[in-house]
């Protein structure tokens, strides 16, 4: 039998359980002595240490194969306390590295028919069609991009599959007309508002309809939760098609954490048919933030900026992620998290990058109670040109009591009130609604007179009968009402 079978990954692939070549077995395991130790390597058989500063990230405890989550932070995992955030870690790597620009591909989902198999092997594959002498040659030369140009032209084959090929370039959408109107509006150049409505518990719809009805007037879009805390509730999509029934234009949520690759394009395709137009993608909160028993923590299918790279592929090239022809693709406007108080602005700003350049149309941002430090990401985000080619809705919530604004500040990753907000609100005693509701007031005030923003994505959770007064008493109620 010799070495290595040419079709030995492929039948790894289809057929795991039978036995595979010796010298595929051997190679196997030498990898996984030397990976493991030096990278901490999981053998997934779907390596990227190449473009992420040599740090494996199938250590994050949300599977995040693109960047940091919106909870990220220099100090810890929010996730798992133990250990730093890997993905800071590999930000942090790859800017003092000068790789940084290798961050904006996007990677693929895992090919988990290859898990626990090598990859040297095909790297020796790539080295031969290049040839040993000029990729030794390449690797030796002085000149960077000489370097760059061989190691690229034998890494680039392995570590993106046929059916992805590697992007890391701006992709504008292929329509001209607004599909929605939350997009005609912001086309328009209107300060927008849209809202947040937690959908019911239950099957019981009225007090749902009754909060639709009640915010209706005063927004272009609301928004309906997708399972918020890892924790069941009525779907965003059965909450969508109520709205539409009801007049009101709905924001489908969809987390990765509850979808894999199939159900995200199935979804998709169900809601396009149903008359939603707005989607927005978001990796969602972790599993161990939710109820017992808990499920699998350490595996998603696939993480938000796959999630946008997908649906992208689905509208404007016709395409399922296999590459089946779409005949009438799905139609909407395409919508993202932001989290200028996660991480560092600057790697925060090029983790945006990515999704703009992946498809995101508009980011809704994570709570904002600091305008200092929020002008400081959108600086951040226009260094990087990225004001002007996304659309920002900045999040806003009205604090309902001291409790709800401690729990904010030291139990929701991403989020952070200053000191002074919080002394507000201990001040406030039994007028704590009041005083939140005066300081989302000044809040909006504040944020209008930034440059690159575009509206307020109000998020009152479980508060949604203030949504009027608040946007009456900010100036943004319109006119009719």
């Amino acid at each position: 039998m010799p070495l290595f079978t040419p079709g030995h990954r492929k039948q790894h692939k289809f057929y795991p359980l039978m036995p595979q070549p010796f010298g595929y077995r051997v190679l196997e395991q030498i990898e996984r002595w030397i990976k493991g130790p030096l990278f901490g390597c999981r053998m997934c058989g779907n390596c990227l240490l190449q473009e992420t500063a040599f740090i494996c990230p199938m250590v994050c405890p949300k599977g995040l194969r693109n960047g940091p989550c919106g909870g990220s932070t220099p100090e810890r995992c929010y996730v798992d306390e133990r250990y730093p955030c890997v993905w800071y870690e590999i930000f942090k790597r790859s800017f003092a590295m000068g790789r940084e620009h290798k961050l904006l591909e996007v990677l693929p989902p895992v090919d988990w028919g290859q898990m626990g198999s090598e990859t040297w092997y095909g790297v020796w594959k790539s080295v031969r069609a290049v040839g040993v002498r000029r990729f030794v040659g390449g690797m030796a030369s002085r000149d960077a991009a000489t370097r760059a140009r061989v190691w690229d032209s034998v890494f680039r084959p392995i570590r993106q599959p046929d059916w992805w090929g590697g992007d890391d370039q701006p992709h504008p959408p292929a329509y001209t007309e607004p599909v929605s109107e939350l997009e005609r509006r912001l086309k328009a150049g209107e300060f927008v508002v849209a809202t947040e409505i937690a959908p019911p518990l239950s099957t019981a719809t009225g007090k749902l309809i009754e909060r639709i009805e009640q915010v209706k007037p005063y927004v272009a879009a609301i928004n309906f939760t997708d399972n918020p805390s890892a924790t069941p509730r009525m779907s965003s999509l059965a909450c969508s098609k109520i709205a539409l029934e009801h007049g009101a234009e709905p924001v489908l949520q969809m987390t990765a954490r509850d979808r894999t690759r199939t159900g995200l394009q199935s979804e998709v395709i169900g809601a396009s048919a149903l008359g939603v137009r707005n989607m927005l993608v978001i990796a969602g909160d972790h599993s161990r933030l939710g109820p017992s028993p808990m499920s699998r923590a350490d595996i998603l299918d696939v993480d938000a900026v796959q999630m946008l790279w997908i649906l992208r592929k689905m509208r404007d090239e016709k395409k399922y992620l296999d590459g089946r022809a779409l005949k009438e693709p799905p139609q909407f406007f395409l919508g993202a998290a932001a989290s200028p108080f996660a991480s560092a602005p600057h790697f925060q700003a090029l983790r945006e990058e990515k999704k703009v350049n992946a498809g995101a149309q508009f980011f809704q941002t994570n709570l904002i109670f600091d305008t200092d430090h929020f002008e400081v990401w959108l600086n951040a985000l226009a260094r990087r040109n990225l004001l002007g080619r996304v659309y920002i809705l900045a999040g806003i919530t009205p604090l309902k009591t001291l409790k709800m604004a401690r729990h904010l500040h030291t139990k929701v990753p991403g989020v952070v009130l200053p000191e002074r907000i919080l002394k507000r609100m201990e001040a406030a005693g039994d007028g704590a609604q009041q005083e939140g509701l005066a300081i989302a007031v000044e809040l909006i005030a504040a944020i209008r007179k930034l440059q690159g923003l575009n509206g307020v994505h109000i998020m009152a959770v479980g508060w949604e009968e203030i949504v009027p007064t608040l946007l009456q008493e900010a100036g943004l109620a319109p006119a009719a009402v």
